[in-house]
């Protein structure tokens, strides 16, 4: 049931650049906004551009930024040297 649910999300975006299925989330954006930047970020510096330029909003949440630096921290964790992302110092992330 919730797949249902993310998939019809995913269809009713504004851009209407998304395919059927796919989603846009905040690692997504960060990714890509770091990967042009090519520099380290503060996850609030992130979320602003990515805003910006379009690749993700938040939808409602309070804090986006600690949301987001939660998800990298995770996906650092989890996935080690593989991670898309490289903390540099303290509350600052990198692409890799």
């Amino acid at each position: 049931m919730a797949k249902k649910k993310a998939m019809k999300r995913a269809a009713k975006t504004k851009k209407g650049k998304v395919k059927e299925g796919e989603r846009r989330t905040a690692l997504d954006g960060a990714a890509r906004v770091l990967a042009e930047s090519g520099q380290a970020m503060s996850c609030g510096e992130l979320i602003a551009a990515m805003a910006a330029k379009g690749y993700w909003t938040s939808p409602a949440g309070k804090t986006p930024s600690s949301t987001l630096y939660a998800a990298m921290a995770r996906e650092i964790k989890v996935k080690g040297a593989t991670a898309r992302f490289r903390k540099t110092e303290r509350g600052m992330f990198a692409g890799r």
